[in-house]
């Protein structure tokens, strides 16, 4: 089971977000909140907030709605940050010039999900059956076909 939240119209550039993302991807709930805590980036407050919303939407379904979830098995599966739109602004230059800017907004979206008691991530099956994993095929590498030496015309 997923539970996502997300954030919209954040004044904060995307690139700025995912740097603080890319820090918590993969994680423990816990140990994400710690590592934000820590974290001296500004976006890091609102990703905190972000992360406590979506422990409360799981809190909310295993109560609620009477799912089996552990709170202690959730990991942040899935953290991204896109671009919203961009407000064009206008400073003043020299010798009455202007400069145009952009000031950027991100929206950001935050999944988590319940791991196993093993460490792997619980698979949700859609529709009938399990699809069995497929092995890729490995190439042997392309061999040129020595030629030979061209001559230089006279």
């Amino acid at each position: 089971m997923e539970f996502r939240a997300e954030t919209r119209y954040l004044r904060v550039s995307p690139q700025k977000a995912r740097l603080v993302l890319d820090l918590i991807k993969g994680r423990r709930v816990e140990e994400a909140r710690n590592t934000l805590m820590f974290t001296k980036k500004r976006v890091a407050a609102h990703v905190g907030k972000l992360l406590q919303s979506a422990l409360d939407n799981a809190n909310f379904l295993a109560t609620e709605k009477g799912l089996d979830v552990e709170i202690d098995n959730l990991y942040v599966k899935r953290a991204i940050a896109n671009d919203g739109p961009r407000m064009k602004r206008i400073r003043p230059a020299p010798q009455g010039r202007a400069y145009r800017y952009q000031r950027r907004i991100a929206h950001i979206e935050l999944v988590l999900a319940e791991r196993g008691k093993n460490g792997e991530a619980v698979a949700t099956v859609v529709g009938g059956e399990e699809a069995a994993p497929v092995k890729a095929k490995r190439r042997a590498p392309a061999v040129k076909a020595a030629g030979k030496k061209k001559v230089a015309a006279k």
